[in-house]
């Protein structure tokens, strides 16, 4: 499919921007972290779940450059502020649990912070794995500002995702093909949209921001390592703490539904709180769980023909480099 690029009418020179992607546990926020040290570099992510505060250690947080940072949430930092490895990150601890942010949010925001970090004479460099957030900045893409429906929202809320999954594709099924047919919030969301609109408006691929200059990486990494990664990575945080986190959270008066609505580990530790599924059961499914993650996300990012993937830091490093050297 050939992109289209549009011209920018007011002849003002592209802002750079490099953008890591890949599945979970592909070391995205690492890669990030280095190019920001290497190339003077802030970091925007986009995560859906690490806007929450709280939310820290199943939502797969760098470490903040401060003691005893993780599960103290409801923390005011200054304006904030959120550093790691002496890297600013942005858009990380913004939100307060249960609290409405959605696409819509994290576009308005992302190309404010995108202006003012250009403005500091510094690289913005997006990373992570909320994809339809990346590409509505990426593309462009006019999100439309549908309020909640706090009547239909309370029906569906009755509902199970099966059930949800079920009523999206009758409604939309170009949105249920690439939606996560497990996360309550995105499928009450999609039906939220159609509800109002007729459908989900679909991210137009063929067209990129003519406001900025991308380099689009992809980390690429064999299925198995990708697999053996979260393996290790779901008994390291789990070994971290990660069913105190969520006990923390619900004591806080974080709903057991928001949380299950938010998915992964979230949603089978709240299972698992309130004995709806017992522990090995429960570690097995959130493991499986992840898994379709990686390939659901991978199945998304091989529709953009514009990410170059590779393997290696030194190579990362090097087209990195002969970007920012392009006029």
């Amino acid at each position: 499919m050939a992109l289209v690029y549009y011209y920018n009418m007011n002849n003002v020179k592209p802002l750079k921007i490099i953008i890591i992607y890949g599945p979970t546990a592909s070391g995205k926020s690492d890669v990030a972290i280095r190019l920001a040290k290497k190339f003077d570099g802030e970091i925007i992510s986009a995560d859906s779940r690490q806007i929450f505060k709280g939310l820290d250690i199943g939502a797969g947080k760098v470490e903040k450059d401060e003691p005893g940072f993780i599960s103290r949430f409801f923390h005011k930092s200054k304006e904030n502020e959120f550093f790691s490895e002496g890297i600013r990150h942005h858009l990380i601890d913004v939100a307060e649990p249960m609290e409405d942010y959605n696409v819509s949010h994290f576009k308005k925001d992302a190309e404010r912070i995108i202006e003012e970090i250009s403005n500091r004479g510094k690289i913005p460099i997006i990373c992570g794995g909320t994809n339809f957030w990346i590409d509505s900045i990426v593309h462009d893409s006019q999100i439309p500002e549908v309020a909640p429906n706090p009547q239909l929202r309370k029906e569906l809320e009755e509902k199970t995702t099966e059930e949800l999954f079920a009523q999206l594709e009758k409604m939309d099924s170009q949105r249920a093909e690439n939606i996560d047919a497990k996360n309550k919030v995105r499928l009450v969301r999609a039906i939220e949209i159609t509800t109002k609109l007729g459908s989900v408006p679909e991210l137009e691929f063929t067209t990129l921001n003519p406001n900025y200059d991308f380099l689009q990486i992809g980390i690429k990494t064999e299925r198995e390592k990708i697999n053996a990664k979260i393996k290790k990575r779901l008994d390291q945080r789990f070994e971290d703490g990660m069913i105190i986190e969520v006990e923390e959270l619900h004591e806080n008066e974080v709903s057991f539904e928001w949380m299950e609505r938010i998915g992964l580990e979230y949603r089978w530790i709240s299972r698992y709180l309130q004995k709806k599924v017992e522990f090995e059961e429960m570690k097995e499914k959130l493991y499986f769980d992840i898994i379709h993650f990686a390939k659901r996300q991978m199945t998304w990012l091989k529709r953009n023909k514009e990410i170059i993937w590779l393997q290696d830091y030194s190579q990362i490093k090097k087209e990195v480099k002969k970007f920012l050297k392009k006029k």
